[in-house]
């Protein structure tokens, strides 16, 4: 079986398809839009992807993007269990009700990402076998990592550090041989950007309700 999904799917424009890489990334695709629904579902996508992805990339020796997916099924798992226990924060047509971060969980994200990124690089640096490109390898998975801890609680910042993610994780993807992701990432690219207009606009009408509330 991860021989066959490890195998080539067909060839594009030159580039290589994998099987592993194909269809990791268009689970991955039904995930982020269930997650621009606000969907609970969205978290039991991002699990199946996040497997067959793993065994993508670990065969492609990258394993800041192999980790990446690791993290992705557990955040999954944790998400799944934060928002089926949010309830009560649903908004009235049943979904996850989202709101904008704190300006000191945005400092701690922001900071989470730039102490992670350059630890995981050192690491990869000091490990070459773990990686073959190490920086950008420890960009994607941290900013991962931050993105879907985000998510879990439902921050609108999550959009950004998906966008941030992508903007290196295309070049990336291209560059070791996985054309897949870095097209799917491209759709990732126009899918976050409708999604974060999407949870901004939501994220107004939530507190509206507050602050009517508030100055009756």
């Amino acid at each position: 079986m991860v021989n066959w999904l490890n195998g080539e799917a067909f060839t594009v424009l030159g580039q290589h398809i994998k099987w592993s890489d194909m269809i990791g990334n268009t689970i991955g695709l039904i995930a982020l839009a269930l997650g621009w629904r606000r969907s609970l579902w969205t978290w039991p996508a991002q699990f199946v992807s996040g497997l067959i992805l793993f065994v993508a990339f670990a065969a492609g020796h990258l394993s800041g993007s192999a980790g990446k997916q690791v993290v992705v099924m557990v955040v999954a798992a944790g998400g799944w269990l934060a928002w089926s226990r949010r309830g009560r924060q649903q908004a009235q047509d049943g979904s996850i009700a989202v709101r904008f971060a704190t300006w000191r969980e945005r400092a701690f994200l922001l900071g989470g990402a730039a102490v992670g990124t350059v630890a995981v690089a050192c690491l990869f640096t000091a490990y070459p076998a773990l990686s073959w490109d190490p920086w950008p390898d420890a960009y994607v998975f941290v900013g991962t990592v931050v993105a879907m801890f985000a998510q879990a609680r439902g921050m609108v910042e999550f959009w950004f550090a998906w966008l941030l993610v992508d903007l290196v994780g295309v070049p990336l993807n291209f560059a070791n041989g996985y054309a897949f992701s870095g097209f799917v990432y491209v759709i990732y690219g126009a899918l976050v950007l409708w999604g974060m207009r999407d949870w901004w606009l939501r994220s107004r009408t939530s507190v509206k309700p507050v602050l009517e509330g508030a100055t009756a």
